[in-house]
């Protein structure tokens, strides 16, 4: 990394802490230059390099501000307070409703679970694709049955052990897309009737997992910012015969919260001792905007209870739908489930995958796209601070691309989903992430990679102006964040 991006990084980081809040003048050129040792030159290149992601703005002839300003919103929102048993789940209808508007083409979709199309290098995917496939060997497609091919499995264990983790190859065993490795995991160790652990707020795709396999939800409660409750978690098993726990535990759907490291490593040694396996679902966690890669709860695990799900299609190729688990001890009962429904993932879409990885440009794809994302960041927030009411509270996302805003208790976000449809923004409401289907009513969800930065204000302007309009938008005084 060169001084300059490294500089860059330093600030970016005590920006993200709040050293530097929003709308606070940042150390001149001089200072820079004093500070670390270093030319104006690549002071100035610091600072460019911070201006492209979006997190300062130059005021002429008065330095580097923050992003933001004083009315920008800093209160976060409120955690669920307890853990919620449903014996039957029974939501998809309402998730079809959502996800059917974001389909419209003329729909800005801040509704949506995928960044933008022009985010990813689908033309460089595209020669993959054409270059690999002219040479597949027909008795290769033949190995790669059920578990994938083996140089795409090469790649991604390459990618574990990068973050110093060690999966071999033979271990992994490739899916079709993220969703599908989930669902065979919850198939491996459960049955209809079984009582399954899952966030709340949490992923709606694990909601409907649950119901279409006739099985129950124990909704276990998300701090903002530090993710799962694990003392909530420590008592649910206590008290419930839970059969396995599928949980989100960095950048999560829909709150963007990540468990520190020391918290994921004991959620692993608590599920131990109660024998629970875990279902991990880290389809983000190469969105970080920090300078290293969080480590997923799977690095701590010796017995083999982590299921380890993840996916390109949140990173790279959403359209070719590949994606992995490392199951651990469950790899044959997983490997024996997909022989029996969709036999393997498409070979092309693997042989393409693994020779782009090869190539080796996704790394220098990934720093790209963090940093595009990391800039959308900062345009919504100031987008929602300068839009929204007053006693709005945004959660404080550290990577990945969903920002979960808490509206006044009386607010209704499904009605807002109907009103701004109309209006041609789509948006995500609190309901459709739980299994009660009436908390969090007065939450949304929104996506701030899915649209460029004109179109994403400009979206977020008017979804303020129906909040106001809808009458219960006066909201009180910005509350204190929770501790």
């Amino acid at each position: 990394m060169k001084r300059y991006e490294e500089i860059a990084e330093s600030l970016a980081g005590e920006i993200r802490s709040g050293q530097w809040p929003p709308g606070s003048r940042l150390p001149s050129i001089r200072e820079l230059t004093a500070r670390h040792g270093i030319s104006p030159a690549t002071a100035f290149n610091a600072y460019y390099r911070l201006e492209e992601r979006g997190l300062v703005r130059a005021r002429e002839r008065s330095g580097y501000f923050v992003t933001g300003g004083p009315q920008a919103i800093r209160a976060e929102p409120a955690a669920c307070a307890r853990t919620q048993l449903s014996s039957h789940v029974d939501i998809s209808e309402l998730v079809f409703d959502v996800l059917g508007a974001a389909q419209d083409p003329a729909m800005l979709p801040l509704g949506s679970a995928f960044a933008s199309p022009d985010l990813f290098p689908l033309s460089r995917l595209a020669r993959s694709m054409a270059a690999s496939t002219r040479f597949i060997d027909p008795r290769e497609i033949v190995a790669s049955l059920p578990a994938g091919n083996s140089q795409l499995r090469e790649q991604i264990a390459r990618r574990y052990l990068g973050m110093g983790m060690h999966v071999a190859p033979e271990e992994l065993i490739v899916t079709s897309g993220a969703l599908e490795a989930l669902n065979l995991c919850l198939s491996a160790v459960a049955r209809p009737g079984d009582l399954i652990a899952i966030e709340s707020p949490g992923f709606y795709a694990a909601l409907q997992a649950l119901e279409r396999l006739g099985m129950k939800a124990l909704e276990i409660p998300v701090h903002p910012k530090r993710g799962l409750d694990l003392a909530a978690l420590a008592n649910a098993l206590d008290r419930h015969p839970v059969k396995a726990c599928w949980f989100m535990t960095t950048f999560q759907n829909p709150m963007g919260a990540s468990m520190a490291q020391e918290s994921k490593q004991e959620l692993v040694e608590l599920l131990a001792r109660h024998n629970v396996p875990l279902i991990e679902d880290d389809v983000y966690g190469e969105l970080y905007f920090g300078r290293h890669c969080p480590l997923p709860a799977k690095a701590f695990d010796r017995l083999g209870l982590v299921m380890h799900c993840s996916s390109f299609s949140k990173t790279l190729a959403p359209g070719y739908r590949v994606g992995w688990v490392a199951p651990g001890r469950y790899g044959q009962a997983i490997e024996r489930l997909k022989l029996m429904t969709t036999l393997c993932a498409s070979i092309p879409a693997q042989v393409a995958l693994a020779d782009y990885l090869g190539s080796g440009g996704y790394d220098k794809h990934l720093r790209k796209l963090r940093h595009t994302l990391e800039g959308r960041l900062a345009v919504a927030n100031e987008a929602l601070a300068a839009h929204f009411p007053a006693g709005a509270r945004l959660s404080r996302p550290d990577g990945g691309y969903f920002l979960w805003v808490e509206l006044d208790e009386g607010f209704d976000t499904l009605e807002l989903h109907r009103t701004a449809a109309a209006h041609g923004i789509g948006l995500a409401p609190g309901p459709v992430f739980s299994a009660s289907r009436t908390q969090y009513r007065h939450c949304l969800r929104l996506n701030f990679g899915a649209a460029g930065p004109d179109a994403m204000s400009n979206g977020i302007g008017n979804l303020g102006e129906l909040i106001r309009s809808a009458g219960r938008g006066s909201q009180k005084a910005v509350k204190p964040a929770p501790n």
